[in-house]
């Protein structure tokens, strides 16, 4: 009976789909200039429909139009060209409008919801986190509300008609692949060619000014909006693209690691003490702010392990995302500067065993350990960490301590307790690096959803006692221990109405956001008298901790040292007025994605170049 009906049922839904097919093909010849019409418009109307969506208001949208009206006619023009293309591949209009604006709407929903959890506008480069999708709606403040459902029931509604109307492009073969071509030619030009896209941008009045902070990003996509921003930043982005120095080579290597100044340290007579690098996500001091009177119970324990020790500032490579920046600068001890500051450095690595800091401890006969409470895969961590180094790697699921969470993510104290279990396990002094999650945006799920900064800092209050817990039991550890603890970067707060924008900030005064304070300690009398008393940049901290531990140096790591004595703010976010050292640019290309020419960390034994690999 029941398959009986299944049958009917699938019959009648034939059917109907063959009756409805037949008066859209009537519908095709029937309405030819109202066809026409809709195929002219589309690319307009989607355009607008974008730009409203991640605007929230049509009024901001006819504010923008009518103070930028070249940039919405750059806008018109490019969503015709891909739209036409589309077109030309697909034939059916409706399948064309519903690939283009499936593609625009959803940019505009991911622009509206990122600027809304961390005030950063969404650039083409951050897709690559697409298939992190799952980790990212965990970050993301969601908010489906009935503006946003009304701009998609628009849109749908387009596409449903044109579906009804059935609008077609009658071309033979051959014509449609060259307009595709036609179509596509100019806008892949508007990427990849420099002298073209500049034209064009002029021409359309489009904001090209290079922006060196985040902050000054924001101002861009003011002045561009959603559409035109991602294919400017796009252009920018391949302009900026790593490649191999014009005068790279073996000899060019060897004569700037040319010094006779190479100091050979013996651990201060051979006791090797523990290092620990704690890299504590979105941990900053915003008493650094005087408007904002933050209470010291905040930071108080923090400030008491400061007293027992040394603290500083530091200069971050990123601010309110992208912590794999300054955990590149902290594993690899170079500067992201040096690569044309990419968002995700690690994507630009040579597959192979890489000379990151972890290798020079396993040289010195330590065991090496990284510790991420998070999942593996995320930024591809697990598979491209591998090549670091690590003895053991520890992801969310890898803790062999009880896990406790505090808001969203992992406790902090459970990453302490991760330490000092692998601290009592190892027969031999450890190397851990650890890039912490608790403090992770979001900020909802404290005492009070809505008060986000008072969340926040309720939660690096919790880290810090934690801190201090974990401090005093590494007190009464016999083994001697340096400990190293740094802010990624200042938090993601929320865009538009958050702390940042009370307070001011732009894109000319945000320098103090990219200073992050740090702790040194020890539970023995180091020496931090070679730490320098001035500012410097994140990739200097893996030699500064070598210098405390006297660790030997070889020529790569005493011109490091050189280059922190004589620049020791490398940062295009915090200063982009400085010009680039091509000595500096040179080597980390050298050992990011070069034939480590420089002297190499990683046994001979183990080290395939590509080259030897092909």
């Amino acid at each position: 009976m029941m398959k009986q009906k299944f049958i009917d049922f699938k019959t009648t839904m034939k059917t109907k789909i063959h009756r409805l097919n037949l008066v859209r093909d009537r519908n095709t010849e029937k309405y030819k200039h109202l066809n026409m019409l809709i195929m002219l418009i589309f690319p307009i109307f989607i355009s607008c429909m974008a730009e409203i969506n991640q605007a929230k208001y049509v009024s901001s949208f006819i504010k923008f139009l009518s103070e930028r009206p070249s940039v919405m006619l750059f806008n018109f023009i490019v969503a015709s060209l891909i739209f036409y293309m589309l077109l030309a591949i697909v034939k059916k209009g409706w399948l064309a409008m519903l690939v283009h604006g499936t593609i625009y709407m959803l940019l505009s929903t991911v622009e509206l919801f990122k600027y809304g959890t961390n005030g950063n506008h969404l650039i083409l480069s951050d897709m690559k986190l697409f298939k992190s999708v799952k980790s990212l709606t965990s970050f993301a403040y969601i908010k489906i509300t009935p503006r946003l459902i009304i701009y998609y029931l628009i849109a749908i509604s387009f596409i449903a008609l044109a579906f009804y109307l059935n609008p077609k492009m009658k071309m033979k073969p051959i014509k449609r692949c060259i307009t595709a071509g036609f179509c596509a030619l100019p806008c892949v030009s508007l990427i990849v060619i420099p002298s073209f896209s500049t034209s064009v941008y002029s021409i359309f009045d489009v904001d090209t000014t290079s922006a060196s902070n985040t902050f000054l990003l924001n101002e861009k996509f003011e002045s561009n909006s959603l559409l035109a921003f991602l294919v400017e930043t796009a252009s920018e982005s391949f302009e900026n693209r790593l490649v191999e120095p014009d005068s790279y080579s073996e000899e060019s290597i060897d004569d700037i690691l040319e010094s006779e100044k190479v100091q050979s340290g013996d651990f201060n007579g051979g006791k090797k003490p523990n290092v620990i690098v704690i890299m504590s996500e979105s941990y900053a001091d915003f008493r650094a702010f005087d408007e904002l009177n933050v209470n010291d119970k905040y930071y108080e324990k923090f400030d008491e392990a400061c007293s027992e020790g040394h603290s500083g500032t530091l200069i971050a490579p990123t601010y309110a995302s992208f912590t794999v920046r300054s955990e590149f600068e902290l594993l690899f001890g170079l500067p992201v500067r040096s690569l044309n500051d990419p968002n995700m450095p690690q994507r630009l690595l040579a597959e192979r065993e890489q000379p990151s800091m972890a290798q020079y401890y396993k040289d010195w006969g330590y065991n090496t350990a990284y510790i991420h409470p998070f999942t593996g895969s995320f930024y591809s961590r697990q598979r491209v960490y591998s090549q670091f180094g690590f003895d053991q790697m520890i992801f969310d699921e890898d803790f062999t301590v009880p896990v406790e969470r505090y808001g969203t993510y992992i406790d902090d104290s459970t990453v302490f307790n991760q330490i000092e279990s692998l601290l009592s396990e190892s027969n031999a002094p450890m190397y851990i690096h650890t890039t912490t999650m608790q403090n992770h945006q979001p900020y909802d799920q404290g005492e009070n959803p809505d008060a986000e900064f008072e969340n926040y800092l309720q939660w690096v209050q919790h880290t810090n006692e934690g801190l201090s817990d974990f401090l005093g039991k590494l007190e009464q550890l016999e083994e001697p221990t340096l400990v190293f603890m740094v802010g990624d970067h200042f938090p993601s707060l929320k865009g538009g109405s958050g702390v940042y924008e009370k307070l001011g900030i732009n894109g000319q005064n945000c320098s103090v956001i990219y200073e992050q304070k740090y702790l040194l300690w020890s539970n023995y009398d180091a020496d931090f008298s070679t730490v320098p008393d001035e500012k410097f940049s994140f990739f200097y901290v893996p030699y500064m901790l070598m210098n405390i531990i006297d660790a030997p140096r070889d020529e790569f790591i005493q011109k490091m040292n050189e280059y922190l004595e004589e620049i020791p703010v490398y940062s295009t976010n915090y200063n982009d007025s400085a010009e680039h050292n091509e000595e500096l640019d040179m080597l980390t290309y050298d050992r990011v994605i070069g034939d480590l020419i420089s002297s190499n960390p990683i046994p001979e034994e183990k080290f395939v170049s590509e080259e030897n690999e092909n």
